[in-house]
């Protein structure tokens, strides 16, 4: 079967699997920072920019990968993306210091591929059910997020923060031999996400709709990785045990699965989304501003968070599909949104940190937290409205 044809059934449904490696290797990260520090003496901002590694590899990488998968195909892409986060969790836990950096950043690069191409699997093998399909795959994002979280620190009092890491690398590696099914085929010639050229459209650049598909999918990563990184840290400040700070960023995340779930129906192709948009990213702005004024009312907070980051995240991912004329397009436009998105969202973890650090308070990042939410929700609805332009 051609790789630009739509793939059916069970081989289509694999895309989910390939969401369960996505996050848990980032995610599991943020609850064994201290650890992190402790062994290698990284203050709270070398954590915050360690943090950010894979984001700004998110950001390097991202634009590259429309022309990986058009050469090679982008099943096959996404296979070889799986076999590089295996050996980079690896290379993360037992390289060393220097090897501590540099398979942060590789992680971070083969997370990149599957970010970019998955909208694009999306699209292409679920074309009447993207909204709900794109639902489902995040569901899958976010289990697999909270589960990184809420192991993280029982599997580091199990062994120690390196092993709590490298596991997700195993995973990954059952993906990958589940995946090997969708390599085989034509050539890579033959494997082509626009199997028949797509009429001309002017660059993606120009394109203001990508512009703010791109603001938001920023601003959307920039909260989910403020929270993820430093969410425990700032509830140990309020005296909460780091084994229950992890457990309730798991529910933070998991959580994200009714709202990734619940949203579809308000983000269906032929409707007015801006409504939508503003649903799936208002209770962020909610809940982060709930932290900073009245943390007593922590779980609730916790819950519009957790709720709004998978709506918004499935509010995201819809958008590229939608917004896009093609297969093609997707790739380019999905790139872009996270490349550019992602370099934002990368300031993210280390200015928090840094903040922290400077002002000896985490108000500060919350209160820039409530600023972002508040923009993203206006651009949510702009782009909701904007059709295709």
């Amino acid at each position: 079967m051609n790789e630009g044809m739509r793939r059916t059934g069970w081989m289509a449904a694999l895309v989910f699997l390939v969401a369960l490696c996505l996050r848990p290797a980032i995610t599991a990260v943020g609850p064994v920072l201290g650890g992190i520090g402790a062994e290698t003496g990284l203050g709270e901002g070398a954590l915050g920019l360690l943090s950010a590694l894979p984001l700004l590899a998110f950001a390097a990488v991202s634009p590259l990968v429309h022309r990986m998968a058009t050469r090679f195909g982008d099943d096959r892409a996404v296979l070889v993306a799986l076999i590089v986060l295996v050996g980079a969790t690896l290379v993360r836990s037992y390289a060393g210091d220097v090897g501590l950096w540099v398979g942060t950043f590789a992680v971070g690069a083969a997370v990149a591929v599957g970010n970019v191409l998955t909208p694009v699997l999306v699209k292409r093998d679920y074309p009447t059910r993207i909204s709900l399909a794109t639902g489902f795959y995040t569901a899958f994002l976010t289990f697999a997020a909270g589960a990184g979280s809420a192991l993280s620190v029982p599997l580091a009092h199990l062994v120690d923060w390196r092993f709590s890491l490298v596991v997700w690398g195993g995973l990954a590696l059952v993906v990958a031999l589940a995946w090997l099914p969708r390599v085989a085929g034509p050539s890579s010639h033959e494997r082509s996400l626009d199997p028949v050229p797509a009429p001309h459209h002017p660059s993606i650049w120009r394109w203001g709709t990508a512009w703010l598909a791109t603001a938001y999918m920023g601003l959307q990563s920039t909260t989910f990785y403020v929270v993820v990184t430093w969410l425990p840290t700032i509830e140990g400040t309020w005296g909460v045990p780091a084994a229950t700070a992890g457990l309730h960023l798991s529910v933070v995340l998991l959580l994200g699965i009714a709202g990734g779930l619940l949203i579809p129906r308000m983000l269906r192709d032929g409707v007015d989304q801006g409504p939508g948009m503003v649903v799936a990213t208002a209770p962020l702005a909610i809940g982060t501003l709930g932290l900073l004024v009245w943390p007593g009312a922590l779980y609730l907070w916790l819950a519009l968070l957790g709720l709004a980051q998978g709506a918004s995240l499935v509010a995201a991912l819809t958008m590229l599909s939608l917004r896009a004329r093609s297969h093609g397009e997707a790739a380019k436009l999905s790139g872009m949104a996270q490349s550019l998105g992602y370099l934002l969202a990368a300031a993210g973890p280390f200015a928090a940190g840094f903040l922290a650090e400077r002002t000896g308070s985490w108000a500060p990042t919350l209160a820039l937290l409530v600023g972002l939410t508040a923009i993203q929700t206006a651009i949510g609805f702009v782009l909701g409205r904007g059709g295709r332009r």
